[in-house]
């Protein structure tokens, strides 16, 4: 995958930037009219929601929803969705969304390459930020190449951080009018079995003085890591589409939710033509006799 050379606040409602379709219903997104109901969910946060993703598509639907406040992407969601030209990715998903801001990454492991390519990124659009891994594929430490970048003008989103020790490395080289996002990596944290809400809570608390750096937790597993992330004063939470689907569910009644449990369990046993055949016919359930000990 090549690069040439060459060259918010929460929205609470809907975007009439795409073409939007009532009965669309793609694998991921929600139409419009179906996210839309969702909104109220904006409302009762103040973190910033923003799509995970690199499927044009979906992100173009997921920005009409007025549900987001930006986008990320990644070399792995790229292959995942089958993109092959990064540059024209860039291009065509900047022309579509035009007022938020999205993140693209370098994928180089080499310093050198890698600024080169944050440069060709960084004119993609004003509001394309950079992402930069915090450290290279043999553990090399990125900050001298942020500090870089940033001395330059480019708006960062540092990627990958998992440590307290990385956190520190990067918030010594910032200064209170650096644009950075700083994305922890608060779900993989959290897969280990480590707890990550006192590492998100420690660098809401520590960066709090740099006005120009925005704390983001990446990789969530679930709706709830949303209102967690919310509740530590994180600035900015990426989200999947499967996840900003669930918001569909926000303060839906438990007992309402549990039969609408049964009744899937129950219609896709219908669908799938299950039987247990037995000889005890058609005798009540409660003068069956029990099994044999």
């Amino acid at each position: 995958m090549k690069l040439s050379d060459k060259p918010s606040a929460n929205n609470s409602s809907t975007r009439s930037g795409g073409k939007e379709s009532s009965s669309a219903a793609l694998s991921g997104v929600t139409p419009v009219a179906e996210a839309s109901k969702k909104l109220g969910v904006m409302s009762a946060i103040k973190v910033k929601i923003y799509a995970d993703g690199a499927d044009l598509e979906e992100m173009k639907r997921a920005y009409a929803s007025g549900l987001v406040s930006g986008f990320t992407t990644n070399p792995t969601l790229m292959k995942k969705a089958g993109i092959k030209d990064y540059a024209g990715f860039a291009t065509a998903v900047c022309d579509q969304i035009k007022d938020l801001p999205i993140s693209f990454e370098v994928f180089s492991d080499d310093f050198t390459e890698m600024k080169r390519q944050a440069l060709r990124i960084a004119q993609f659009g004003p509001l394309a930020n950079v992402k930069i891994p915090i450290t290279n594929t043999k553990g090399e430490s990125s900050v001298p190449l942020i500090k870089d970048l940033l001395g330059l003008g480019l708006k960062l989103n540092v990627t990958a951080i998992f440590t307290d020790e990385q956190l520190l490395a990067l918030r010594n080289v910032l200064r209170p009018q650096d644009d950075v996002i700083v994305s922890i990596f608060a779900g993989r944290i959290a897969d280990t079995g480590t707890d990550p809400l006192p590492t998100m809570a420690k660098a809401v608390k520590d960066f709090s003085h740099l006005t120009g750096a925005k704390i983001l937790w990446a990789s969530p597993r679930e709706v709830l890591n949303v209102f967690q992330a919310d509740e530590l004063g994180v600035h900015i939470i990426t989200v999947t589409s499967d996840i900003l689907n669930k918001l569909a569910f926000y303060k839906k009644d438990l007992s309402e939710f549990s039969l609408d449990t049964v009744k899937m369990f129950y219609n896709d046993a219908l669908l799938s033509g299950f039987e247990l055949n037995s000889n005890l016919g058609d005798r009540p359930w409660n003068e069956i006799p029990e099994p044999p000990q």
